[in-house]
């Protein structure tokens, strides 16, 4: 309304008529105008970038217009303007490696408790820190009184480290 009739009357006047204080109503004018600018380069960026800026690069762009801008102020804008980047869409997505994938026939049938010695031995391999450095341990046990028969340890985990124990 102060807007519309400052042609007519002065702003002092109408805002000690409408009893606000005449720095609202210039804070309330900056403020749009430098929003709406603000905005209308956020929506232009984020569409030149074809949707991928988020805004840490649209603060980098700004600034290299001249404008500073944070980066809390930027998502705020994004969000009432619907913008969503499109690697927030999609962060991480799970793939198997096959990497647990064994071609080798389970022989075994959880059939864990055996009647002789030495006629099922089962390993298994880990890791564990030691002194400040990672360090494969590979562990070989009976499964007839569940003893353990050989192991062997290495820093790296290859064929070798396997091999010794035997």
């Amino acid at each position: 309304m102060i807007k519309n009739n400052q042609h007519k009357y002065s702003i002092s006047a109408m805002c000690e008529v409408l009893q606000i204080p005449r720095s609202t109503y210039y804070y309330e004018a900056k403020e749009r105008q430098a929003e709406d600018d603000i905005t209308s380069d956020i929506r232009e960026l984020f569409h030149s970038s074809y949707q991928n800026y988020g805004t840490r690069k649209i603060k980098e762009e700004l600034m290299k217009l001249g404008k500073i801008v944070s980066r809390r102020w930027i998502g705020r804008i994004m969000t009432e303007q619907g913008l969503v980047s499109t690697y927030i869409l999609s962060q991480f997505k799970p793939h198997s490696s096959g990497t647990n994938e064994s071609e080798q026939k389970n022989e075994l049938d959880r059939k864990f408790i055996q009647e002789e010695a030495l006629s099922v031995v089962v390993s298994d391999l880990t890791y564990v820190r030691v002194n400040k450095k990672w360090q494969y341990i590979c562990v070989f046990v009976d499964l007839f009184n569940r003893e353990i028969i050989g192991y062997s340890v290495g820093r790296n985990k290859n064929a070798l480290l396997v091999y010794r124990s035997i």
